[in-house]
């Protein structure tokens, strides 16, 4: 198999068929994270292919100092969040119910059991993640984005706060209440199973 390195030269170069075996190799993986991100196929689609089309008009300002995959993909991110800024510009946006509260502190109002001891050598199994689906899908948006770009698809906390736009310190921020609430989802989970 042809290296991406490789491809990406040529397609530098403009050969066409080369661009088209990167958006094949990597498309799948970019939808998957977009339809996560956005909560629709058929935005994740029109993100990817948006993205991809960025992609090819900036190929000649692309360096290499990252992978061609990771390039892309920042790209789609970018392009999901830059969505669902518009959509929260444009309709207005009711916090889901269900999901968590915090304090004036920013601490998680509901103490959180700890229930790391009953789950020790156990898998997370389908009930546990359809659990943490249901439970991420209540979190406020800008708490599921990040949890879904750090945790979820590994980025970076610099690569997500040029992707949104806000500083380090609110990402982790962020992230730390969103892990919260998951945990305690998880806890519930498993007080759930235990009766």
């Amino acid at each position: 198999m042809v290296e991406d390195s490789v491809l990406l030269l040529r397609a530098q170069a403009g050969e066409m068929a080369a661009f088209e075996q990167l958006v094949e190799r990597h498309q799948h993986k970019v939808f998957a994270m977009t339809a996560r991100m956005l909560r629709s196929d058929d935005d994740a689609a029109e993100v990817v292919q948006e993205a991809f089309l960025a992609a090819y008009k900036k190929l000649p300002e692309f360096r290499g100092e990252s992978a061609f995959g990771s390039w892309v993909y920042r790209i789609a991110a970018n392009y999901a969040l830059m969505r669902l800024r518009h959509r929260k510009v444009t309709a207005q946006v009711e916090e889901p119910e269900g999901g968590p509260e915090f304090n004036e502190r920013g601490s998680l109002i509901d103490e959180v059991a700890d229930w790391s001891p009953n789950a020790e050598g156990q898998t997370l199994d389908a009930e546990l993640r359809n659990a943490i689906d249901e439970a991420s899908a209540k979190l406020p948006e800008e708490y599921r984005q990040v949890f879904l770009l750090r945790d979820v698809e590994g980025l970076s906390y610099e690569e997500i706060a040029t992707a949104t736009g806000d500083s380090v310190p609110a990402i982790k921020s962020r992230l730390h209440r969103a892990r919260l609430s998951l945990r305690a989802a998880i806890d519930r989970f498993y007080a759930d199973r235990a009766s």
